[in-house]
């Protein structure tokens, strides 16, 4: 048994450390850098705003495309500096005349070759020297694109993602505490050095510094740290907002994560991420604990659970880390509304229960997006979830 518990605490100690530890180690990296460490600059720094090309991707979304124009129209920036494009990724349906409709600049439509590909055919297209991008079913609060333009006042910043909030159908904060977690590592990470990964409904680069990306891969992942590779920063501009819906069901964002795994591990394996060449010793820490690590937290938690099982009779922890596994695992199964019917909805634990279900669907769907991809799942096109637009 001594190999098995070998595994065991290796695999526990990785698995407390990437989802608590490392959150600890920044922070406290954080303030004992405090004096010295870089903040992004006020929009002071900028002699003049730029001029700015806002580009969405779309699929079949001829039920919300004006609308999308429409909100990118009146964001608080000079109109004469905002040029919108809108690029039409071999939709079915009339995304591309609603679009023409709303004011969009230019409408690009292309044959079905997926976002990144939408993406770079935009840009081709871009007039502003900085490039913005959002997705279809997003919505960019008023000075959104102001803040998001303040982040390039440092000229050595080349990519800047903003935050996103999710809301539920009643149009209530769904963000959760393990996503706000998740954006409080990602500003300890800008601040100190760069972010390791973005979001795809608010995000821009300067028009040098982006990058033609693999089709498979997405920009969230990939952006970071290739531009920490060639010389820039990727910071998170916190107060650049934008609000999405989320899936109306744990079905559908199951679903949802599950086909951006998919895209995760072509890019951890295949794109130079896991390389630390171009990296300094301080982001090649947060790479390895914020992404690889992550990345393995499913696998992790099943080999703790599975030696801790072996070992049980060999020591009250093993038992305790065994009961600590099932727990989660009941309490994400049961959370309200339940699959099994068994808990009412109004239930003291409910919200507990819920973070258990998110932080489970999650490492789910990684462990599963990686055994898509394994056999061959491998398609650059999306299809929009249900309910989210």
């Amino acid at each position: 048994m001594t190999v098995v518990a070998a595994v065991f605490w290796v695999s526990l100690a990785l698995l407390i450390y990437t989802q608590v530890g490392y959150g600890v180690l920044l922070a406290v990296i954080a303030r004992l850098s405090r004096g010295s460490r870089r903040a992004l600059r006020s929009s002071e720094s900028l002699n003049e705003l730029p001029k700015v090309s806002l580009i969405v991707a779309a699929y079949n979304e001829a039920d919300v495309i004006g609308g999308r124009v429409a909100n990118l129209r009146a964001l608080d920036y000079p109109p004469e500096l905002v040029q919108i494009i809108v690029a039409s990724d071999g939709s079915t349906d009339s995304t591309a005349a609603h679009a023409r409709a709303a004011g969009a600049d230019v409408v690009l439509e292309l044959p079905r070759g997926g976002k990144i590909r939408a993406q770079d055919a935009s840009v081709q297209m871009a007039s502003g020297a900085l490039l913005a991008f959002s997705d279809a079913n997003s919505e960019w609060q008023g000075d959104a694109l102001r803040a998001l333009v303040e982040a390039f006042a440092e000229p050595e910043v080349g990519y800047a993602c903003g935050s996103v909030t999710f809301t539920g159908q009643d149009g209530g904060n769904q963000e959760g505490v393990y996503w706000r977690y998740e954006m409080w590592l990602r500003r300890l990470e800008s601040g100190l050095r760069s972010v390791t990964s973005g979001n795809g409904a608010i995000y821009a680069t300067r028009r040098e510094s982006y990058l033609s990306v693999d089709p498979l891969a997405g920009h969230d992942l990939s952006f970071p740290f290739n531009m920490v590779k060639r010389g820039w920063r990727a910071v998170y501009a916190s107060d650049a907002r934008a609000v999405e819906k989320m899936a109306p069901s744990i079905e559908s964002e199951f679903t949802r994560k599950r086909r951006m795994a998919r895209r995760t591990w072509p890019t951890i394996w295949g794109s130079g991420l896991i390389s630390p060449r171009g990296y300094d010793p301080l982001y090649a820490l947060m790479i390895l604990s914020h992404r690889l690590l992550r990345y393995l937290a499913p696998f992790l938690h099943g080999v703790t659970l599975i030696t801790s099982l072996l070992l049980i009779g060999h020591g009250w922890v093993y038992a305790i880390a065994a009961g600590l596994q099932v727990a989660l695992l009941l309490a994400a199964l049961l959370a309200p509304p339940p699959p099994f019917g068994l808990l009412p909805k109004r239930l003291p634990l409910a919200r507990p229960m819920l973070i258990a279900r998110y932080y489970l669907v999650t490492n789910l769907a990684l462990a599963v997006g990686l055994w898509d991809w394994l056999r061959g799942e491998r398609s650059p096109v999306w299809e929009t979830v249900d309910g989210t637009r």
